[in-house]
C-alpha cells in the first residue's frame, strides 16, 4: 500500500513508520520538516494548518490510507477533509481516551457512549493558540472526530488511544513525575477516591495503528491493553525499579498527579477485539515499560 503518515516523527509515531516500512508498504511522512526524515520513509514538508501549503505538497499524490497522528482541532479536520477528498481511499485519525472527559461510568465505556452527531463543532475558537489547544485537548479531538463523522469522500476511522506507557523517549514526563517522588519519598497527590484507568504499551499502540491501516473498519474504536491500572500499581512497579517509598497524599481539591483520576477513566476494547485484534494484558509489559522510561532515575 501507499501510506501517508501525518506527523510520525516522535514516540509511537516513529514506531508506526518503522512497522509499516518493514511490512513492505511505501511510506511517506508529512510534517513541517523540523525533525528530519524517519528511516524508511519519504518526507513531504508542509504546514498542515495551511491548506494551500498542504495541497501544494500533495500535488499528484494519492494514498491508499492516511494515518493522521497530529489532528488536534476541528479546523485541522476540516482542512484534511477537503484536501484528502480526492487524495485518499481511507483515513485513520489517532484520537484519545480524553474524548470521554465528560463521562463518568461505573463500567468501562464503549465507543457509542459518545454520539458524535451531538457534538457542537466550533472552528471559531482560538485553536491556533497552543495554550488553549492544550487546555482543551479532549474537546479538540472530539470536535475533530465530529467533523470527519459528518461525512467524507473517504472511509474514515478514529483510534481512541488509552494512556501510553513505555519507551526511553516518553516525552510526557508523567512516569518521571512518580519516579522522582518515589525515589525521594516525597508526597504524591491523589484524589480521595482514585479510579483505575486503561493503558497501552507504546509498542502495542504502534502495532495497532499499523493493523488499522490494513483493516477496513470505519468509525471510532477504543485501543488499550486488557487490565486497568491504578496509581498504586504504577508506583509499586516504580519502587521495584528505582527503590524508594510511595507516599500518597489524598487531596479533596487542587491538582493531582498525572495518572490519578477522580472519575472513571476506563475504556472498553470489545469492538477492537471483535474486529480481530488481540490486545495484550498490562501485566505482560508493565515492568518493561517502567524500566524503559524511568530506568535512569537515580
Amino acid at each position: 500500500m501507499d501510506v501517508l503518515v501525518i506527523g510520525g516523527n516522535r514516540y509511537f509515531g516513529k514506531r508506526l513508520v518503522t512497522l509499516l516500512s518493514n511490512s513492505g508498504h511505501r511510506v511517506t511522512v508529512l510534517n513541517r520538516g523540523s525533525s528530519g526524515t524517519p528511516e524508511g520513509a519519504e518526507l513531504l514538508v508542509a504546514d498542515r494548518d495551511d491548506e494551500a501549503s498542504l495541497r501544494s505538497a500533495l500535488t499528484g499524490r494519492f494514498f491508499d490510507v492516511v494515518l493522521d497522528q497530529v489532528c488536534y482541532t476541528p479546523r485541522q479536520a476540516e482542512i484534511a477533509r477537503r484536501v484528502f477528498a480526492t487524495r485518499s481511499r481511507r483515513y485513520v485519525m489517532t484520537s484519545t481516551v480524553e474524548v470521554y472527559e465528560y463521562e463518568d461510568s461505573a463500567v468501562p465505556v464503549a465507543e457509542d457512549v459518545l454520539d458524535l452527531r451531538t457534538v457542537t463543532v466550533d472552528t471559531g475558537l482560538p485553536w491556533e493558540d497552543p495554550e488553549f489547544r492544550d487546555a482543551h485537548y479532549g474537546e479538540g479531538k472530539r470536535q475533530a472526530e465530529a467533523v470527519f463523522a459528518d461525512g467524507t469522500a473517504f472511509a474514515w476511522a478514529s483510534v481512541r488511544v488509552a494512556h501510553v506507557l513505555g519507551g526511553a523517549d516518553d516525552f510526557t514526563g508523567r512516569l518521571d513525575h512518580y519516579a522522582r517522588r518515589v525515589r525521594a519519598g516525597e508526597p504524591i497527590a491523589v484524589p480521595v477516591v482514585n479510579h483505575p484507568a486503561t493503558y497501552v504499551y507504546v509498542e502495542e499502540i504502534a502495532a495497532f495503528l499499523a493493523w488499522a491501516a490494513e483493516a477496513e473498519f470505519t468509525g471510532p474504536v477504543n485501543a488499550h491493553s486488557h487490565g486497568p491500572l491504578t496509581t498504586a500499581d504504577l508506583c509499586a512497579e516504580i519502587e521495584r525499579r528505582v527503590g524508594g517509598r510511595t507516599v500518597f497524599q489524598e487531596v479533596e481539591v487542587g491538582e493531582v498527579s498525572p495518572f490519578s483520576f477522580a472519575r472513571s477513566y476506563a475504556m472498553d476494547n470489545s469492538r477492537a477485539t471483535a474486529l480481530g485484534y488481540a490486545f495484550s494484558h498490562s501485566s505482560d509489559w508493565l515492568a518493561q515499560a517502567v524500566s524503559e522510561t524511568v530506568g535512569g532515575i537515580r
